[in-house]
């Protein structure tokens, strides 16, 4: 389970390090790809397949289920941890999520989102701003 903030930086070759406490659950590779609210999303290899099964499964004659697989799917790339616990970034996906040198790895359960610190910053402060009311209609759905 990933769960946790940190902070980490992004070098000039767009590589990114992992927290080494989400190192071994990647090892066997990871995939990353376009996420929701300006930011990537970061799988591991069994979260992605179970996640590329179901959208495999949405009906393709509805244009928002095309759009949504072509975000996820036609977005992603596999990657691989090195021996430093670092991922390869591409250009495009960081160019996507305006990823500038400082970066915010959140971990939400089964993915980790990579996050510009700025737009984390921004996000975070509007969400804590809200979180009476997200905490309401968290309530109808019986969390």
């Amino acid at each position: 389970m990933f769960i946790g903030e940190y902070s980490h930086n992004v070098d000039e070759k767009g590589r990114l390090a992992i927290p080494k406490k989400f190192r071994a659950d990647l090892s066997q590779g990871a995939v990353v790809t376009r996420g929701l609210d300006s930011c990537l999303f970061l799988y591991t290899k069994t979260e992605w397949s179970k996640l590329a099964e179901k959208l495999a499964q949405l009906p393709f004659s509805q244009a928002n289920t095309r759009a949504f697989a072509r975000l996820m799917l036609a977005g992603a790339m596999d990657v691989e941890v090195d021996t430093q616990g670092r991922i390869m970034l591409p250009q495009y996906l960081r160019n996507f999520a305006g990823l500038s040198k400082s970066v915010i790895v959140a971990g939400l359960y089964n993915r980790l989102e990579i996050w510009d610190e700025e737009k984390w910053k921004t996000y975070t402060a509007s969400t804590e701003s809200e979180s009476a009311s997200i905490a309401e209609q968290m309530g109808t759905l019986g969390v």
